[in-house]
């Protein structure tokens, strides 16, 4: 056999690879792999002030889902051994999943994504970058450490949607057990505790995406 499929990639391959991840998480729409957890599940907004309230908080987790892309890319790219290049693809395919939820629900909400995405998204790939480059390890402590801080942010998102909105409910209730699993699956690869003062950079980091995200 012979063609693309049957040649080892060259470093320009990689880097259009690496090109095409970014645009589609950064500034396309893309398509998940499994249902929305919001099928089904029926729209009880009202117009006017719970809607604008409602996307405000999804555009922020549609924000944090671009990060996580970044973060997981940069990873894999930096990743020291093929076990962990494949958890880190394995975790951005199914927060790609979360990133198309939450964009599809910014549409129903009328509602458009951060402008600042792009930021959100090279950000994220140099810190993925450098906690890849700490070893497996520590790679696999910066994914625990992360989704435990994504979970808790997800708890604070649960309660600041309006109370009607049934369907980002189900949409975060769903990724918060998919964070939960990414945890579990960290530790059990032998994710080490991170340092307090990068733990407490990496909440700071969030609450200055956070709070910009809400509003652009």
């Amino acid at each position: 056999m012979s063609g693309m499929a049957d040649r080892a990639l060259t470093s320009l391959d990689h880097l259009l690879n690496q090109a095409d991840l970014a645009l589609r998480a950064a500034l396309g729409r893309p398509m998940a792999a499994r249902p929305s957890p919001a099928t089904g599940v029926t729209d009880h907004l009202a117009d006017g002030l719970d809607r604008r309230q409602a996307a405000a908080q999804m555009r922020v987790n549609h924000a944090g889902e671009v990060a996580a892309q970044g973060l997981y890319h940069g990873q894999t790219l930096s990743a020291r051994s093929p076990r962990t290049r494949a958890a880190m693809r394995r975790a951005a395919r199914e927060e790609g999943d979360h990133l198309a939820w939450c964009r599809e629900r910014l549409d129903e909400l009328g509602a458009a994504p951060s402008l600042l995405s792009p930021l959100w998204y090279s950000g994220a790939l140099a810190i993925g970058l450098v906690a890849g480059l700490g070893g497996d390890r520590y790679s696999f402590g910066f994914m625990a450490e992360t989704e435990r801080q994504v979970e808790g942010h997800l708890d604070d998102q649960l309660s600041r949607l309006p109370a009607a909105d049934d369907r980002s409910r189900a949409i975060l209730e769903q990724m918060k057990a998919d964070e939960m699993d990414h945890a579990r699956m960290a530790l059990d690869a032998g994710g080490t505790e991170l340092p307090a003062p990068v733990r407490a950079l990496m909440r700071a980091a969030a609450g200055v995406m956070t709070r910009s995200a809400h509003r652009f």
